[in-house]
């Protein structure tokens, strides 16, 4: 019983913070140019309107353009449920670990690709070329930053994981947890196509990646893969703000309304991060496609002196500093 209510409340949570998620932050860019912008509510508006229209499909795509979108959203949707949203809603156990989780988002991602290079568009082969050289370069960073978090709560689970960073307080006056955080952050904004990887706003050929792959949707099918990479983003702010920012230990409180405290506290936290992105976007530029690796690097760098950091502080330390 408790798993069926887990799941129910995880995936309602997910599908309905994270066109919000998405909504601040274009609000917060917008404001930082100045502009009006549109409402933070502007995403359920367009989804809402692009589910309710036919699609076009060209005539020389295969099974695989249509089945895509499917495919993306229920990865994302699949992937996000391995992350509890709350530790007090979270089952003792729940099938799979971070690196099944890492590879559910990789299925979709492939998915996508073959089906931008299945009409046979040029701007898809180049999105597709290009996505899969930054998640080639990205995914290293984001595997040893989990593995990192793994060794210490001496689990891949990301349950047990969860509850294990919720024991230890609060974590960020730790140098590994520093180095994992800022590793892991570099890795949410290439992992979601955010400035300066990509630029989710733009159509120039010269810059696109993500909205080059899905250029050729319209209708219900860009409204599963818009909405499959607003829940990928949050999938990843959540596994930072939970393991890295635990605070289910600060509720004392059980029951109903320890559970609505927690979603509570874990909705303002999302809402810090994704305020965090909106403005390192607004303070940098689109970078070169070949100054991405650079980025890259940096990021494995950093969650590898994290890791380093667990051996240089002794493991059991590391979970009581």
């Amino acid at each position: 019983m408790k798993i069926i209510v887990y799941i129910v409340i995880q995936i309602l949570v997910i599908m309905m913070a994270a066109p919000l998620i998405n909504g601040i932050i274009r609000k917060i860019k917008a404001y930082a140019q100045k502009r009006k912008g549109a409402p933070i509510f502007q995403m359920y508006f367009d989804l809402f309107k692009l589910f309710k229209k036919s699609t076009v499909v060209s005539e020389v795509s295969s099974w695989v353009f249509n089945a895509a979108p499917y495919v993306v959203f229920s990865t994302t949707l699949v992937a996000s449920l391995l992350i509890p949203v709350s530790a007090r809603i979270a089952p003792e156990y729940i099938p799979g670990d971070f690196i099944i989780l890492v590879y559910i988002l990789a299925l979709g991602r492939f998915f996508m690709m073959i089906a931008a290079l299945d009409t046979g568009s040029t701007f898809g082969g180049m999105g597709s070329s290009r996505e899969a050289m930054i998640s080639s370069l990205i995914e290293p960073s984001i595997l040893v930053s989990l593995f990192t978090v793994g060794l210490i709560s001496k689990s891949t689970s990301m349950v047990k994981i969860m509850n294990e960073m919720s024991n230890t307080g609060f974590s960020l006056t730790n140098p590994v947890y520093i180095m994992i955080f800022l590793a892991f952050l570099t890795a949410i904004i290439a992992e979601t196509s955010r400035i300066p990887v990509d630029d989710p706003s733009t159509h120039l050929e010269l810059t696109m990646v993500h909205e080059a792959m899905i250029l050729e949707y319209s209708g219900r099918h860009l409204a599963l893969m818009e909405y499959g990479a607003a829940i990928k983003q949050l999938t990843f702010i959540t596994i930072l703000v939970n393991i890295l920012l635990p605070h289910d230990q600060l509720i004392g409180a059980t029951g109903i309304g320890a559970v609505i405290l927690s979603l509570l506290l874990y909705l303002i936290k999302a809402i810090c991060i994704s305020i965090l992105i909106a403005i390192v976007e607004v303070n940098t530029v689109k970078f070169k496609l070949f100054s991405i690796p650079n980025l890259a690097a940096l990021s494995f760098i950093l969650s590898f002196l994290g890791f380093l950091q667990y051996f240089v502080l002794g493991g059991s330390y590391v979970q009581f500093i």
